[in-house]
C-alpha cells in the first residue's frame, strides 16, 4: 500500500462508488493522530442537488484513495430526506 501525503490529495477528484462525479478534495480534519473527515467542494451537479458548495465527509465512508477518490453513496445525503424535511417544515 502507497502512503499519500496530505498535499498529493488535496485537490482530487471525488467520485461515488456508483460512478458519479462529486467534487473535489479541499482539506482535511485530524481527530487526533488520524484523519477523522475529509472537506471536499462539490461540483456543480452535487452543489445544485444540496445547495450547499462543500461537505465534510467522515473517513469512515472513504472506499479507496488512489488517482481518484471514491466515496460510498451512503455517506450523502439523499433526495427523499430532503423531501421530507420540506414538508415538516410547512
Amino acid at each position: 500500500m502507497k502512503i499519500k501525503k496530505i498535499s498529493e490529495i488535496k485537490g482530487m477528484l471525488v467520485y461515488t462508488d456508483l460512478g458519479e462525479y462529486f467534487g473535489k478534495i479541499n482539506g482535511v480534519n485530524f481527530e487526533e493522530n488520524h484523519v477523522g473527515s475529509w472537506i471536499v467542494s462539490l461540483g456543480d451537479i452535487a452543489s445544485s442537488l444540496m445547495s450547499t458548495r462543500g461537505v465534510i465527509i467522515p473517513n469512515q465512508y472513504v472506499k479507496a484513495i488512489g488517482d481518484i477518490f471514491i466515496i460510498t453513496k451512503s455517506a450523502l445525503p439523499s433526495q427523499e430526506i430532503k423531501t421530507e424535511e420540506v414538508l415538516e417544515l410547512a
